[in-house]
């Protein structure tokens, strides 16, 4: 190396620019892991708190866009120029043969300092670098801006030439999508327990789910017909695990009132306390002066639209209808927080068979009327429920028809076998895993 080459100006001043394009490409690199990494959420926090420049990366990662082609366009520019400035520099040294070196140096550095190093510093706490290089990288942007609108123009018009349609506006995941994903891979990494999920995902879904999925059906609300006796209204009323029951007249699709308990023991004690000693209490008493209005809902009501209905209404009891206003069921503020919490029961409640039984050789018999939500959440598998909302619901759905006791079908990965039907109900099912998707029946 000729000792005057080494004394030049231009070879410190070439060599410094080098190492200067370097430090910018690992700025670049740097902050673009860090502002594509960093949860908004936690910005967000920080920026309440005070951060300005945590406020600014949420500014920036708003056009996430812009910003990754303004990072690209400014650390694509520095790496070129380092490896001309490179290239120029060893052939000025080493002829011919300083093309191979310059190759072979600029890539090593590059990829330790220009990349993996601040990368990996980035990747370790994305929150705290973001919010460190958000006002520089703001500039790059501001800079760039004309250049990265041409290109991101340019790039859709490629785009739309093989037939790919873009939109500007819409975002690769939604927020909704982004903490599911993360509740779901929190679970299978064991950070986050299966009743935390469960809880977590269903507070999540009531927007999705409907009030006839949940709902008690008509067939088992218990309700009391306002024509009787007072006495054996009172009687029912005492006898019942229930604290309101709906009052129809004549026709049981005619609700007329909703009996609280309280409500009712209250109004017979008054009505004993001003009375008489010798005459009849129940005489003249009229349940509805003391019942309540119907609540009546559609049942296509979501549940988070309807549990803030009985929140704004300061009531947790309303009755479903369908489109045609005939009655279908019964819901309560109880039946959608299970969706949440699960199982609800206290000292009142009776005490029914379990819905599910497992057996040694991995499958599970169930009650037909089990809903899939609540088969997917004990089983922790995946029947769809777009088509049905119980698993009964869904093997009639798949065969088409009501099937036979003890007729066996394979779908969804799944064999399920009808162990016991009553009239038109399949009250038992047999659910198992299929080994194999051929398997046969």
């Amino acid at each position: 190396m000729p000792a005057d080459l080494i004394l030049d100006t231009a070879f410190w001043i070439t060599a410094t620019g080098i190492f200067i394009l370097l430090f910018a490409s690992a700025f670049f690199s740097g902050s673009e892991t860090a502002l594509t990494a960093s949860s908004r959420a936690k910005l967000r926090i920080q920026a309440d708190k005070g951060s300005a420049g945590a406020k600014k990366a949420l500014d920036l990662t708003d056009d996430s866009e812009r910003l990754i082609g303004s990072i690209l366009l400014g650390n694509n520019i520095v790496n070129i120029l380092a490896a001309a400035l490179a290239t120029s520099l060893l052939t000025r040294l080493f002829g011919e043969s300083g093309v191979a070196l310059a190759t072979l140096g600029m890539t090593i550095l590059v990829l330790i300092f220009g990349e993996v190093l601040p990368k990996t510093y980035a990747i370790t706490n994305p929150e705290r670098a973001s919010s460190m290089v958000a006002y520089p990288i703001s500039l790059v942007v501001l800079i760039a801006s004309p250049v990265v609108s041409a290109v991101r123009l340019l790039v859709r018009g490629l785009l739309y030439l093989f037939g790919v349609r873009t939109d500007p506006d819409s975002q690769i995941l939604a927020v909704r999508e982004e903490i599911v994903g993360a509740i779901t891979l929190g679970h299978h990494e064991g950070a986050v327990e299966k009743e935390d999920r469960d809880r977590l995902l269903g507070a999540l879904d009531l927007g999705d789910r409907m009030v006839e999925e949940v709902m008690r059906h008509r067939s088992e609300i218990e309700m009391l017909d306002v024509t009787l006796p007072t006495q054996e209204l009172l009687e029912r009323c005492l006898n019942s695990s229930h604290t309101r029951l709906p009052l129809y007249r004549d026709d049981p699709d005619n609700i007329v009132g909703v009996i609280h308990a309280k409500d009712f023991l209250r109004a017979m004690y008054a009505e004993r306390r001003d009375a008489p000693s010798d005459a009849d209490m129940f005489e003249g008493f009229d349940i509805l002066e003391v019942a309540t209005k119907p609540y009546f809902v559609p049942e296509t009501t979501t549940l988070d639209d309807q549990m803030r209905q009985f929140l704004k209404r300061k009531s947790h009891f309303a009755l479903v209808v369908d489109e045609y206003g005939t009655l279908q069921g019964l819901i309560t503020l109880e039946d959608i927080l299970e969706e949440i919490v699960g199982e609800i029961t206290d000292e009142f409640d009776v005490e029914a068979p379990p819905m599910l039984k497992r057996a040694d050789d991995g499958s599970v018999t169930i009650d037909g009327g089990m809903t899939i939500r609540d088969f997917n959440r004990a089983t922790d598998w995946s029947l769809p429920d777009d088509e049905a909302n119980t698993v009964a619901g869904l093997v009639i759905h798949e065969a088409q028809a009501i099937p036979a006791q003890g007729q066996v079908f394979l779908f969804h990965g799944f064999r399920f076998e009808v162990l016991t039907r009553e009239a038109n109900r399949i009250t038992r099912i047999k659910v198992r895993p299929m080994v194999e998707r051929g398997e046969a029946l």
